[in-house]
């Protein structure tokens, strides 16, 4: 039984995400390499900031602030890279239109950069998946479970997968936000996303209080339908003009 439930957990993390790249990414092999080099960026990120903050933990103190600054720091550096992981598609863009006028092909279409972007924040969301969540589920295979006394109604290893699939979806999603902000130059594209991954990251730390994850988790997927309802009204707006053009 704890076999199926491991596997449930995993599949609860990532489902969604399987689906989605069998539905969408898989169909091109440029999108699987822009999800695997994502995953890879993003992996690297968060080894570095645990590296940074490892002298510092574990932290001796019942006070939720140094979690606060952690989790502060932490977002910081990732919209920083993320600033930088736009950059660097803005290089690739310009090289594949510049291929597609030497061979006499049609350069990236609207949905082509949505669904780059879509990519590139699933591979972010896959990284934070793996790391906070499917990196603790070897001992949900084995002959029990786990509860912590902070959230006793639930298993340790199901919170960590509700969680893992909450971030996946905003950062997922956030991805085509942001790459549209910087495209347009859109402020509120632009601020929408770190504000939502530092709230979003700000909640997890209701956990710590007794019975916080039953409040925590509503919360952080509210922050996740308000990110898909964002990304959709906009997706929206921008292929309606890109029709009437």
């Amino acid at each position: 039984m704890t076999v199926a439930a491991g596997i449930g957990y995993a599949l609860l993390a990532l489902g969604p995400s399987l689906s989605l790249f069998v539905a969408v990414i898989s169909k091109k092999p440029f999108l699987i390499l822009t999800v695997l080099s994502s995953t890879l960026v993003w992996l690297i990120s968060l080894i570095v900031l645990s590296g940074l903050w490892r002298g510092f933990l574990p932290l001796k103190t019942t006070a939720w602030w140094p979690y606060g600054i952690l989790i502060l720091t932490s977002v910081a550096f990732q919209e920083g890279l993320r600033i930088l992981f736009w950059r660097v598609y803005q290089r690739l863009e310009d090289i594949l239109d510049a291929f597609a006028d030497r061979v006499s092909k049609p350069r990236l279409f609207l949905t082509d950069k949505m669904q780059i972007a879509l990519a590139g924040g699933m591979g972010h969301g896959v990284a934070h998946a793996v790391f906070f969540c499917l990196s603790l589920l070897t001992p949900a295979f084995g002959p029990a479970t786990f509860y912590v006394d902070k959230c006793s109604q639930i298993p340790f290893f199901l919170v960590s997968a509700i969680i893992a699939l909450a971030f996946v979806t905003i950062h997922t999603f956030s991805m085509v936000i942001a790459f549209n902000g910087y495209a347009e130059k859109n402020i509120v594209d632009q601020l929408f996303v770190p504000i939502v991954h530092l709230i979003s990251g700000m909640l997890t730390l209701i956990n710590l209080a007794s019975g916080g994850c039953v409040v925590g988790i509503p919360l952080l997927y509210f922050m996740a339908l308000l990110t898909l309802m964002h990304c959709g009204k906009m997706v929206w707006r921008r292929l309606t003009e890109n029709q009437n053009r």
